[in-house]
């Protein structure tokens, strides 16, 4: 035994030290439980989790107590200390949030399926191709395509009524009338129509003419826009924002549910990097991620995310590979003259070919594709 007394005192000090860690971790606990409380009492008010006048009403109050208590730590050290555990503790609100979200798999174990006529998309049901012009341009135009389209099987035919331009001076769409056209080209062939929607004010008419209603890549933060297609009954293509993350991505698609949609389409379509080589950097990370994580079906589209013709086939069966439900592609009969998007376009031979290609894919999920 060691009769020093100075080290008797440093260890009866140091189990002290020992007590107190113990109560602070059970205050720490007791406060991060009454946290996650407020959390849910916040959440189903649709109440901010972050409440700064709060925040700043605890940091003054522990001021004024320092003071009376003449604590040895400066007021910045524990301003710093308490600004930590304020961090932690909503950094603990969001995973509790995130266990409950509607888009989860532990909400929602099993796949979503969204049936369209004859289609059934997701739950290992066969991939499909989403195909047709990237802007409805004429009558003869979309009903050439969709007629080609047809005999290759294709259930969903695409095109733009709305277009979202980065010039304002490019073609932004033929409207209405082009509803009226893409419409009418998908029923006279047998085939569900898509269309974008961009503006809540157009929601109601656009669900009037279309199957499914798309979220394009910069409305994914329009959460105006998600409310309100998330009101419609229509499925919804929610493509992901050029520059979001993942996280960011499921979120917009909670929007949708959490209005009463579950019909819900998530679409990788590439994101926004350094890369010059192609249009977009597809991540092909996020379809295999959102597989395991969401319960919703997956789609892919090639044409965005590369922006150009000659690795389309590659990418689509990279994306049939990881798990995605569909594909989506772009078609026109002379992309040559197209009013957008005419680099990356597919003719009519050139969808032939690519077709030829990805046919073994577009089977049911349990065959192997060698």
């Amino acid at each position: 035994m060691d009769n020093n007394p100075e080290i008797s005192t440093i260890a009866q000090l140091r189990q002290n030290i020992d007590g107190i860690n113990a109560q602070i971790l059970e205050l720490l606990s007791q406060r991060a439980k009454t946290v996650i409380q407020i959390g849910q009492q916040q959440t189903l008010s649709s109440m901010s989790h972050y409440d700064p006048v709060r925040e700043e009403e605890m940091l003054t109050a522990l001021e004024k107590q320092n003071q009376a208590n003449n604590g040895p730590f400066p007021i910045s050290t524990i301003k710093k200390l308490f600004k930590e555990i304020f961090k932690a503790s909503m950094d603990l609100e969001d995973s509790q949030d995130q266990k409950h979200l509607l888009v989860s798999r532990k909400v929602k174990a099993e796949d979503t399926v969204i049936q369209i006529g004859d289609l059934k998309i997701g739950g290992g049901n066969a991939p499909f191709l989403i195909a047709g012009p990237c802007a409805i341009e004429s009558e003869e135009q979309m009903d050439s395509t969709a007629e080609f389209l047809k005999d290759f099987g294709v259930k969903i035919y695409r095109g733009g009524a709305y277009k979202p331009r980065t010039s304002p001076y490019g073609f932004q769409g033929m409207g209405v009338d082009g509803l009226i056209i893409g419409s009418g080209a998908a029923k006279a062939n047998g085939m569900a129509f898509i269309t974008e929607v961009m503006d809540t004010r157009d929601v109601e008419i656009i669900s009037e003419y279309a199957d499914i209603l798309q979220v394009g890549t910069r409305n994914m933060h329009n959460f105006a826009l998600l409310r309100e297609v998330g009101r419609q009954s229509k499925p919804v293509l929610l493509k992901r924002g050029f520059a979001a993350t993942m996280e960011e991505w499921f979120y917009a698609a909670e929007y949708i549910l959490a209005e009463g949609n579950p019909n819900v389409i998530l679409c990788e379509r590439g994101i926004r990097t350094f890369e010059k080589k192609t249009r977009n950097t597809l991540d092909l990370s996020s379809v295999a991620i959102a597989k395991l994580e969401t319960h919703l079906p997956v789609v892919v589209d090639v044409t965005h995310a590369a922006g150009r013709r000659d690795i389309l086939v590659q990418l689509a069966k990279a994306a049939f590979a990881v798990g995605a439900d569909g594909v989506h592609i772009e078609v026109h009969p002379n992309p040559k003259v197209a009013l957008s998007d005419n680099e990356q376009q597919l003719d009519f031979a050139g969808f032939r070919a690519f077709h030829d290609a990805v046919k073994p894919y577009l089977a049911a999920k349990d065959v192997v594709v060698k």
